[in-house]
């Protein structure tokens, strides 16, 4: 597996060399678009509104829409001079209770391993923060922009959970939160009775994706059924389609005529039509002889 972000936890004076891992892996459904009479994959292209054509990837850049319409463009270099003070480092800014952080914040989670020369900073600093009871709150840049963070542990391992910034969160905003509800003293000690019979521990192994359990035995059965199909091969690479598109226009731009292709094309017609009158002529002269 391979790291995601290198640098190190920075506390202070002190800095603890690690390695980011993701440590989640969202299993998807694994099905894709695809067309129906066929079963060829739809594929999306990067299509500029403005001229229609097909835009690679080196040729995207950033785009801040003013109001009025206008667009401030942004390149990678123009990106890449924006101070990240936190880019190679994990700042430690707090350490806080984890139950004063409400989840709605947390985001991505990375395992940190730690490089060969900090292991033992590393476990010290775990078993420290672990004895606290707390996590310590940090900045990180990570993919580009500065996140809030918290370090917490895990299995003897310091995980990285990714927050949101406070103006992410959604404040909600409800009829109902406005309106009085009468709730009787029975009512709510019978609720709560109710919650105290479902309490357990918490198992995740006790939980399946049922959805994706029967969306794979649905494939399965097509498999067995004979169901699948076998998409055409395409004639030819889409790329190359558009690089050859794109070079006969430069070339009848930069020669003011017309498509060099076709008139090549043309020309080809053309000799072999005079071959094939020649090779008629000669036909007839040797048969009056």
């Amino acid at each position: 597996m391979r790291s995601v972000w290198n640098g190190s936890i920075r506390i202070g004076a002190a800095a603890i060399p690690v390695r980011a891992y993701g440590a989640t892996e969202e299993q998807t459904s694994g099905l894709h678009q695809v067309h129906v009479t066929d079963g060829g994959r739809i594929r999306h292209r990067k299509v500029c509104e403005v001229d229609g054509t097909t835009v690679n990837a080196e040729e995207v850049a950033r785009g801040y829409v003013l109001p009025g319409g206008e667009t401030v463009v942004l390149t990678d270099e123009d990106l890449a001079q924006l101070p990240l003070p936190t880019s190679r480092a994990i700042d430690v800014q707090a350490f806080a209770p984890l139950t004063q952080i409400d989840p709605s914040y947390l985001a991505r989670s990375y395992h940190l391993e730690p490089e060969p020369a900090g292991v033992k900073s590393y476990v010290l600093f775990t078993e420290a923060l672990a004895q606290s009871g707390r996590v310590a709150i940090v900045k990180v840049a990570l993919r580009g922009r500065e996140s809030l963070g918290l370090l917490r542990i895990r299995d003897q391992v310091i995980v990285l959970e990714t927050m949101l910034w406070p103006d992410e969160i959604r404040t909600p905003d409800f009829p109902f939160l406005h309106s009085d509800v009468a709730i009787s003293p029975s009512e709510l000690r019978e609720a709560a009775l109710l919650i105290d019979a479902l309490t357990e521990q918490f198992d995740p192994s006790r939980y399946t994706d049922r959805y994706r359990e029967a969306l794979q035995a649905l494939v399965q059965a097509k498999i067995d059924g004979n169901e699948a199909v076998q998409p055409a091969a395409v004639a030819q690479d889409e790329g190359a389609a558009d690089l050859v598109t794109a070079l006969r226009a430069t070339l009848v731009d930069r020669r003011g005529s017309a498509d060099p292709v076709a008139s090549a094309h043309a020309a080809e017609d053309r000799a072999a039509g005079e071959s094939a009158t020649a090779k008629k002529a000669a036909g007839r002269t040797r048969s009056r002889t």
